[in-house]
């Protein structure tokens, strides 16, 4: 599952490729990816548990239903980890698509994981309207092989947005994602942090591309 241009001067092979779990929610097993780390990553996260600047041990992103109803989603996450026994501390996404179908880029060292659902594409600053917040979803796990300063991670998540969003515009979608759309991005804890992520900048201009790509991919899988 790759797609993309790579460049030699950083291996993505040290990134780590999610393996298959899967869950049960309403008698029904549900599959999720996950994916675990030696030493722990640096991360930011839009997840809905384990969200935040953090550092995490695994990260998951697990199947639910479209009609999913759950009100208490990080307590649904922690029990998933649990049977999927995983320790230590993680973030957790949840999404109505297809997990199995996700699609993997790399530019440079620099690889983004990406499982596409667009049921119900919105504008960013167009009204609410009812229907929005349907499970479909665009989630993202990035990874780097360097480590970023905490604005850069900051701006790392800004670049992966303007990345998603192009994607979308290119394939016709009428949205710059879905309300429920969640990202990952992580680095190494120890080492000299880079202080720039912006699309123009070195390892900010590898991520946007690795996002659209994988993004892109995912859309091209759904025509």
């Amino acid at each position: 599952m790759n797609a993309g241009p790579h460049r030699p001067e950083r291996s993505a092979d040290l990134a780590v490729h999610p393996t298959l779990g899967q869950h049960s929610h309403d008698d029904r097993w549900l599959p999720c990816l996950i994916w675990r780390f030696g030493p722990p990553r640096r991360a930011i996260s839009s997840a809905v548990s384990g969200g935040g600047l953090s550092v995490v041990a695994w990260i998951l992103n697990a199947q639910v239903p479209s009609d999913y109803r759950r009100t208490d989603p990080a307590a649904h996450v922690a029990e998933i980890a649990a049977v999927c026994g995983l320790a230590g501390f993680g973030a957790g996404l949840l999404t109505a698509c297809d997990v199995r179908s996700y699609r993997r880029a790399s530019d440079g060292g620099v690889v983004a994981d990406a499982t596409v659902g667009i049921g119900q594409p919105i504008w960013a600053a167009a009204d609410a309207t009812p229907g929005d917040y349907r499970p479909g979803t665009i989630n993202l796990v990035v990874q780097l092989p360097v480590r970023l300063s905490e604005a850069a991670l900051v701006n790392a998540v800004a670049t992966a947005a303007e990345a998603k969003a192009q994607a979308l515009w290119q394939t016709g979608v009428p949205g710059t994602g879905t309300a429920t759309d969640a990202v990952c991005v992580l680095c190494p804890s120890e080492g000299s942090a880079e202080s720039f992520a912006g699309p123009r900048s070195v390892w900010g201009g590898r991520l946007a591309r690795a996002v659209y790509a994988a993004v892109l991919a995912g859309l091209e899988a759904q025509r």
